[in-house]
């Protein structure tokens, strides 16, 4: 890899592959199943791992290399692994490391395919789950048992944009003796880098702001060297690999990461400034808001608030769709992290399959509107929203 500084955009855009005979000025695509070795000494030595070098894509590629030293970089992470989505990601890692009677400790307010996996899936192999309220840490120690082995949270998370103290997971993961992984997914490795609070293992989504313009899925996760070899072992032999030609995508968006997502937190100030000031919101959530009840501890562990804010409508479900509906400019879209920006009704569509009493629990009412604020002139945004508002 070549590398030329420490500093942020300069690593983003530097940091590539070597460059091959014919002196490409940006990394080449390697679209290809396998690669092909030398002798049978070589093909031996190879799959042996007494030799580091590529086998086969669904093993490593070279596009998939690079992303994922660009993301190791970005986090100070030592090692990584990339996954073809941020739930392959999730599940992958988890599977990875836990044991039949293994417990994880999680915040409530998670992604709710993940809430899925931890109440649908882990219970099936005996690996249960228990959930904090992300309001309330001090409760953390007290969800902790002698079969704990992994702490998991959002932050901040999805979709009510709950900031919670990374110090401070960090800290109750070292006294338990824990393996402590946070969803960095909102934030970037821009705006926030959990390693440096703690964590050992830190998750992307790469599908959002990583590739920020919704044109491909991938996952990757990052951390200490010791645990993401027993991701790759699990993820070698599972299959869950993030494809070449999306790694390369995306490893081309991280070089804009740093310019867009600036743009995307100053926007999305704005529009949470308009949201808080009229009359038909019942409240907003935006983690540079000063009314946001994290607000010093966002100040202290993030360098911006990152794009999404979070509003109730006044009055409910059926003033929340009309609100929806109204919708001209924006897109109506599960999606988040895009150059667009999307509207989404989380009670209907990214935590649906929840429970009302679930929902309710981590703040997802039925008037919850979560917006992901995207490039468009700031202007024509809040406009959308006033007239949908009405």
């Amino acid at each position: 890899m070549n590398k030329k500084s420490n500093r942020f955009e300069t690593e983003a855009i530097r940091t590539q592959l070597e460059r091959t005979e014919f002196l490409e000025h940006t990394s080449p695509l390697y679209l290809t199943s396998s690669f092909i070795f030398e002798d049978a000494e070589d093909m031996r030595a190879s799959f042996t791992e007494e030799k580091e070098r590529n086998i086969y894509s669904r093993f490593t590629n070279p596009n998939t290399t690079e992303f994922v030293e660009k993301v190791c970089q970005m986090e100070e992470a030592e090692s990584g692994y990339a996954f073809a989505t941020g739930m392959a990601a999730i599940f992958s890692t988890f599977a990875a490391l836990l044991e039949s009677g293994d417990h994880i400790v999680s915040a409530r307010s998670v992604f709710g395919s993940t809430h899925t996996l931890f109440t649908k899936y882990l219970p099936k192999w005996q690996i249960e789950t228990t959930y904090f309220d992300v309001t309330k840490p001090e409760t953390i120690e007290g969800c902790i048992t002698a079969k704990t082995k992994i702490l998991y949270a959002e932050s901040p998370t999805n979709p009510a944009v709950d900031i919670i103290d990374l110090d401070l997971l960090g800290n109750i993961a070292k006294k338990h003796n824990l393996i402590l992984i946070i969803d960095n997914c909102f934030a970037t490795p821009y705006l926030q880098q959990p390693i440096k609070h703690g964590a050992h293992l830190v998750i992307h989504s790469a599908t959002k702001l990583m590739d920020g313009q919704g044109r491909v899925l991938g996952g990757v996760t990052v951390g200490n060297a010791d645990l993401i070899r027993e991701i790759y072992l699990f993820a070698r032999n599972t299959g869950p690999a993030l494809s070449p030609f999306n790694a390369w995508t995306l490893s081309k968006s991280l070089e804009t990461l740093a310019v867009r997502v600036d743009k995307h937190c100053e926007n999305a100030l704005k529009v949470a400034e308009f949201l808080e000031s009229h009359h038909k919101v019942n409240w907003v959530k935006y983690p540079f808001l000063k009314s946001h009840p994290k607000y010093d501890v966002a100040k202290k562990q993030m360098k911006l608030g990152g794009n999404i804010v979070a509003f109730e409508v006044k009055g409910g479900i059926k003033e929340g769709r009309e609100f929806i509906d109204a919708i001209k400019l924006c897109s109506l879209s599960a999606n988040l992290g895009d150059t667009r920006t999307i509207v989404t009704h989380p009670a209907s569509t990214t935590h649906s399959k929840l429970s009302e009493k679930d929902r309710l629990e981590v703040s997802i009412t039925d008037g919850l509107v979560r917006i992901s604020v995207g490039l468009e002139h700031v202007d024509d945004i809040i406009a959308d929203l006033e007239q949908s508002l009405g």
